[in-house]
């Protein structure tokens, strides 16, 4: 089986990429997918695609309406969410994401630094897995698709 893994939240690292080369070097089997992480193009494509807003509210609506065609579609899709909240900006995209997988009863993993803990407390408690750097979430993939723990064998399976 192929896993499906979408990750959401902060665009400004390349967290995405560090998970990406994680799990190819685990030899994972797995696919990744992600909202548009191109600023300026999320923000845009609604009126660069039906039209200019003289206002900025209705700009950004449109925008959002389109993003979550691919947002709400590819969270759907995903065996696992992965959600990371960056360090910098408020990312309620991030949240909602993270609440939009719980309410689908997705597994959700979390990513966030250890300051953001009482913020993203509810966030966190929706959660099956709070992490705090790229590393522990390939790990958690490893272990949930290969059964791999390192330092542990499987009596059964060494018989």
């Amino acid at each position: 089986m192929t896993w499906t893994v979408y990750l959401s939240g902060e665009i400004h690292s390349d967290w995405r990429d560090e998970i990406a080369r994680g799990s190819m070097t685990a030899g994972l089997a797995v696919i990744f997918t992600r909202p548009v992480t191109h600023h300026e193009a999320s923000d845009d494509v609604g009126v660069a695609l039906l039209g200019s807003e003289p206002d900025k509210f209705w700009h950004d609506h449109k925008g959002a309406q389109i993003n979550a065609i691919r947002t709400r579609s590819l969270i759907e899709k995903a065996d696992i969410v992965v959600v990371r909240f960056g360090e910098k900006y408020r990312q309620w995209n991030a949240a909602f994401d993270a609440g939009f997988a719980a309410a689908l009863g997705k597994p959700l993993i979390v990513m966030h630094q250890d300051e953001h803990a009482h913020a993203l407390k509810e966030v966190d408690a929706a959660a099956l897995a709070v992490t705090s750097s790229p590393e522990q979430v390939v790990a958690i993939l490893r272990y949930v698709i290969d059964g791999d723990l390192p330092g542990y064998t499987d009596k059964a399976a060494s018989r």
